[in-house]
């Protein structure tokens, strides 16, 4: 397999146990049961699968353990989860129950000593940092904690070079205001991200369609991440794989 080929990756964003999905992150519409879903991704040909508990850092709880170890079971791909991760013990319980990489947003802007602590005692391979990123001028972007509830007040550039100097190995980059909206990934943001670092950028928010994907994976992105035009059937992973390939991106089988 080679280590250059992009990856698709759909992503379970999970709400009180149940697959949901919204636009700018709210106004959220179920998508169905998180365990049959990642076992349809599976089959399909998804290299990876994300799996966000959306409302775990907002109400102050850890991860819902018991259904990641359900989808993980049925897993023969990567496992990412992320949602509600604030120390040590809850990666390690993580990883324990069968996920591969573990996704930090909030925890690690109110301390940023556990992405070095954490990449220190699993390896750089299991962390990802999520960056949820929201233009609040012309190509100014913030970091939004909380499942995009506050803005942490860090510049979005600065942010994603420190936590790949304190050893995460990725960066899962969600724009905020693409996300949901099936217009289009957040080019600008995406290269410019991907660009300054060299580890591999997750590009998350806005896919609408398979041009986009490949415009994103054009623009620098290691991956494309997506939710909704998988969950309800408006694209189809091989159908996709295929399309990219057709187009010149190489493509994990």
């Amino acid at each position: 397999m080679n280590k250059f080929a992009k990856r698709i990756i759909p992503c379970l964003d999970v709400n009180d146990g149940r697959v949901v999905k919204g636009i700018n992150f709210i106004n959220l519409i179920d998508a169905g049961d998180p365990v049959e879903v990642a076992k349809i991704y599976n089959d399909a040909g998804a290299d990876e699968l994300c799996f966000l508990d959306i409302s775990a850092s907002h109400q102050s709880r850890n991860t819902i353990v018991d259904v990641v170890a359900k989808v993980a079971k049925n897993l023969f791909i990567p496992l990412s989860v992320g949602g509600g991760i604030r120390k040590i013990d809850d990666i390690n319980r993580l990883l324990d129950v069968g996920c591969d990489k573990v996704s930090i947003n909030s925890a690690a802007i109110h301390n940023p000593n556990l992405i070095d602590e954490a990449a220190k005692k699993f390896g750089s391979q299991c962390i990802v940092i999520a960056v949820d990123a929201k233009e609040v001028s012309a190509n100014k972007y913030n970091v939004f904690i909380n499942g995009g509830r506050i803005d942490a007040g860090k510049d979005v550039y600065e942010w994603a070079k420190e936590v790949q100097t304190r050893g995460a190995g990725e960066i899962l980059l969600t724009s905020m205001d693409k996300d949901g909206t099936k217009s289009g990934y957040d080019i600008t943001l995406t290269k410019n991200v991907s660009l300054s670092l060299n580890i591999p950028v997750i590009a998350s928010g806005g896919a609408g369609n398979m041009e986009h994907i490949k415009d994103i994976l054009n623009a620098g992105a290691d991956a494309a991440l997506a939710a909704s035009i998988f969950h309800f059937g408006e694209i189809k992973i091989p159908q996709l794989k295929k399309y990219l390939q057709e187009n010149g991106i190489e493509v994990r089988k």
